[in-house]
């Protein structure tokens, strides 16, 4: 699962981060992507992320590099809500084009969203929440930008497998082309 980091931003103004591999994207027309902030396994109470995006109905969605691992996991901690977790780890504050919390500057790759909808999904421990939002802005590092296209090489995206395992995109990266047209399927191979 790649890992993002999502900024969001209560009412008072207090910034959030939190690095998620729970998101994905949903919809390309409106882009539509969404994470997955779980209530709280040991208490049952909402994360901030979650808090914090009922209170300003906006958050950005910052794609974390290899470079950025380590200081990612200081971001993963269970702070105080007031505590600005950009300070804890170490990261810049970029200021947003269309929405109010900002993003990861050292991010090559930010979406900034808008609140499409949230599902709630169970009121238990570890119960999800689906938050979905529109895309308002992408912000693509020149750098990671070849040929009109992102390049995965360059990206150099991180994902989190599950417990203390990650993987790195860029050394597990390999190329499929998929078939021109429509391919002759298993179905039509003869028996030998």
């Amino acid at each position: 699962r790649p890992i993002a980091f999502v900024s969001t931003q209560d009412k008072k103004g207090n910034h959030n981060l939190a690095p998620f591999s729970f998101y994905n994207g949903f919809s390309a027309n409106p882009p539509i992507i969404g994470f997955s902030p779980a209530l709280s396994g040991r208490t049952g109470n909402p994360k901030d992320s979650l808090l914090n995006v009922k209170d300003v109905p906006e958050f950005t969605v910052s794609l974390v590099n290899n470079e950025m691992t380590a200081q990612m996991t200081l971001a993963s901690s269970s702070y105080d809500r007031e505590v600005d977790e950009f300070i804890k780890s170490g990261f810049t504050k970029k200021v947003s084009t269309y929405v109010r919390p900002p993003s990861v500057a050292e991010s090559p790759f930010i979406m900034e969203c808008k609140l499409w909808d949230i599902v709630e999904m169970g009121d238990l421990p570890a119960g999800g929440n689906l938050i979905l939002g529109e895309v308002v802005m992408f912000h693509v590092d020149e750098d990671v930008y070849t040929n009109d296209r992102i390049d995965p090489h360059k990206l150099d995206a991180v994902s989190r497998l599950g417990y203390s395992w990650y993987s790195r995109v860029q050394d597990g990266l390999f190329e499929l082309k998929r078939p021109s047209g429509n391919g002759i399927g298993f179905d039509n191979l003869p028996q030998f």
